[in-house]
């Protein structure tokens, strides 16, 4: 009997995560779809949206989205976020563009464990704090370094842009609440988190298995984000803080926009995030050849195994009968 509706592409046909669009935010309108590409129509037109090569579609209020638009979103292992006005609340994400849980599982064995766990908190803040030996802080010592670096970003670029800083504060009911620089960072900080969470979710990570933060969906998100604000939001905020723009949302998700497009961000953050969950490969002697590279069919292979508490994995779909004693 044959399966009705188009089939979903093969994994090689899709683009690769790191190599997408960061993301589009859109609201208030329509999400269809027309052929491959994702459309978003409201009254002033209908916009087209190469699905295959987005990372990320953030949808805000009034986005009405069609049964077509989400089905190829899941065919081009895009993710959907749901966030609320100006982009700066997180309500739910779409599915993964994953097939195999070895990050997820490398994940989970790390944030299990206590040192592992000290270990990639370690290494997370020595990857924000360059030169900086982090190796035997504790995480109360890693915390006080953290704070009095980011403090001293702040006084740094209210001193380069102008833009008067008293501390960072905001009101997550109220977006308008607080001034524009305070608007500017939470709209900054709400893109990266959502490009961030597209990045892990479709590498098979779980957001909420965090090694700095915990006990949140979005734990794992908010460590990753971390890693790039120093350079990204925190300077991006300032700067549109700084031209005092009518919208301040819109100007700060496109500036962001440019910001992560212009350093690679994706590439960096697939990278960043399997080097933290994954050991290094070991050296090979000098009469040795060194094991190669795992390739992208290695992270990408569609394969379903059997665990086994003596062996490695075993294949799936095989009928094991005849190899055991009942």
């Amino acid at each position: 009997m044959t399966i009705p509706g188009t089939p979903p592409p093969k994994l090689p046909e899709l683009v690769r995560a790191d190599d997408r669009l960061t993301f589009i935010y859109l609201e208030r309108c329509l999400v269809h779809r027309d052929s491959n590409a994702i459309t978003a129509q409201d009254d002033r037109g209908t916009v087209h949206i190469p699905a295959a090569s987005l990372n990320v579609l953030l949808l805000g209020p009034g986005t009405r989205v069609t049964h077509q638009a989400v089905s190829l979103l899941a065919e081009s292992g895009a993710t959907a976020v749901w966030v609320g006005e100006q982009g700066v609340r997180y309500y739910a994400h779409g599915r993964s563009l994953a097939r195999s849980t070895r990050l997820l599982e490398a994940q989970a064995s790390k944030v299990t464990n206590r040192n592992a766990r000290l270990a990639v908190a370690r290494e997370m803040y020595a990857m924000r704090f360059p030169g900086e030996d982090t190796s035997g802080l504790t995480m109360q010592q890693l915390r006080g370094r953290e704070g009095a670096r980011v403090r001293r970003l702040y006084r740094e670029h209210a001193e380069r842009t102008g833009v008067q800083w008293q501390k960072r504060d905001y009101d997550p009911e109220d977006f308008t609440a607080g001034d524009l620089v305070n608007q500017a960072l939470s709209a900054a900080n709400t893109s990266l988190y959502g490009v961030v969470h597209a990045v892990i979710v479709a590498l098979g990570c779980s957001p909420g298995l965090g090694f700095i933060h915990t006990g949140h969906e979005r734990s794992f998100v908010y460590d990753v984000a971390d890693l790039y604000k120093a350079e990204t939001t925190i300077p991006t905020a300032f700067d549109v803080a700084a031209r005092n723009p009518a919208d301040v949302a819109a100007e700060t998700r496109r500036t962001m926009r440019d910001a992560m497009h212009d350093r690679a961000f994706l590439d960096r953050c697939v990278g960043d995030i399997r080097r933290l969950l994954l050991p290094e490969p070991k050296a090979a002697p000098d009469d040795e050849q060194a094991d190669p590279a795992p390739t992208d069919s290695y992270w990408d292979e569609d394969l379903v195994k059997i665990w086994d508490e003596k062996d490695d994995p075993l294949a799936g779909g095989v009928n094991y009968s005849d190899d055991v004693d009942f």
